[in-house]
């Protein structure tokens, strides 16, 4: 390791916790331990502790404390989100849209939703890993009953047309449900779910210096939504499960700490960079864009033609600067990115595809050593490859 450099590139993937969060968390872990459910004082003091940390979940996306279920985190508001509306509006149609460039974490359970009587149709994506409204609007029916439509890409930073989406709805599929995977822009672009005609959406924790395992689901006031995992009866019979109180509160604080400083770490993470790929061009030869300028400033995706992208990723880390092939829950699956797929781009262009993706936590001079690194690993490789 380079002088015990740690750069972390990887911020898409999980964040780093804050000390805001983690002496949240101990206070919790050594005052309010007891189970929140429980009659007695603790319980009650649990209680308050959880109830409190939902309050402030649903101050960032403005809406009411009763419209957010804690959940274990992105993968499970998304099943939770599309099985528990197919089962309460199994009635209502058998027709769902998907886009192709969807998390593993809603794309495959469309997929097995399909294996249970229902269709799907995929909605495609341009070069840049956008939606066409005109594509959307072609494929909705009568008898569509959910739409999942990430709000940004996890792994080109895509930022989907959400706004726009509900209104093309209500003209041709009025019992359809907008569900939409915030997972990537909770905590950086500021989202009112509401005021934009989403019904349900997931945000994660862990990807905003929050702790790992525990997510929410918002689920628009009217919209019904039946559990699938039965017993408990906690959170209004919707989701059982002794509530994570110290994760929730975590989760809580990193919410309110990133959106306190939204603006000011978009514009930081902006500069990061608009940084590391003005200099990428600069110095290498032979790179693509996967993605476009306007795409979330969080995310950086480059492919590096020649090259196999894991070689360049241990590469990076024997030099202790830490970056993504792609998604990390889906980083051990042979199968190329679905997404890069989806935009077209060629075999050369998937294999040498690298994702940086920044945090508040990274810094210019961060930025400056990776490039240094990076230029002098791709013509090492490249020349080991050539040669």
């Amino acid at each position: 390791m380079e002088n015990n450099r740690e750069i972390y590139l990887d911020n898409s993937a999980t964040t780093k916790t804050t000390k805001a969060v983690n002496d949240s968390m101990i206070e919790v872990l050594e005052k309010a331990y007891a189970n929140p459910s429980s009659l007695h004082n603790l319980g009650m003091k649990a209680e308050k502790a959880f109830e409190s940390a939902k309050q402030t979940l649903a101050d960032c996306l403005s809406c009411t404390k009763d419209e957010i279920y804690i959940t274990s985190g992105g993968t499970e508001s998304n099943n939770l989100a599309i099985f528990g509306y197919l089962e309460a509006a199994k009635r209502k149609g058998k027709h769902i849209i998907c886009t192709g460039v969807e998390h593993p974490a809603v794309y495959e359970a469309v997929e097995y939703a399909k294996t249970q009587g229902y269709e799907a149709d995929i909605l495609g994506a341009d070069k840049n890993g956008y939606i066409s409204l005109d594509e959307f609007e072609s494929l909705l029916r009568e008898d569509t009953v959910l739409v999942c439509v990430m709000h940004v890409n996890n792994e080109v930073g895509a930022i989907m047309p959400i706004e726009k989406l509900k209104p093309i709805m209500k003209k041709k599929a009025t019992n359809a449900a907008l569900f939409v995977d915030a997972v990537q822009s909770f905590g950086k672009i500021a989202i009112k779910p509401s005021k934009i005609g989403v019904d349900m959406m997931s945000a994660s924790a862990h990807k905003i210096h929050g702790p790992k395992g525990v997510g929410l689901l918002y689920i628009k006031k009217g919209v019904r939504v039946l559990p699938i995992l039965h017993g408990g009866h906690q959170q209004s019979n919707l989701r059982s499960g002794t509530q994570n109180v110290f994760g929730t509160v975590g989760f809580a604080t990193a919410a309110s700490e990133a959106y306190k400083n939204i603006d000011k770490n978009y514009e930081h993470v902006s500069e990061l960079k608009n940084r590391l790929y003005n200099r990428i061009v600069e110095n290498i030869d032979n790179v693509v864009l996967n993605g476009d300028e306007s795409a979330l400033p969080y995310i950086l995706n480059v492919s590096f033609i020649g090259i196999k992208s894991e070689i360049l990723l241990h590469a990076l880390e024997s030099r202790g600067i830490y970056v993504s092939t792609g998604s990390a829950c889906a980083s051990n699956a042979p199968s190329p990115s679905r997404t890069l797929l989806c935009m077209g781009k060629d075999k050369k262009e998937i294999e040498g595809a690298v994702r940086f993706s920044f945090s508040a936590m990274n810094t210019k001079e961060e930025i400056d050593y990776t490039i240094k690194v990076l230029t002098e690993e791709v013509k090492n490789i490249r020349k080991y490859v050539r040669g």
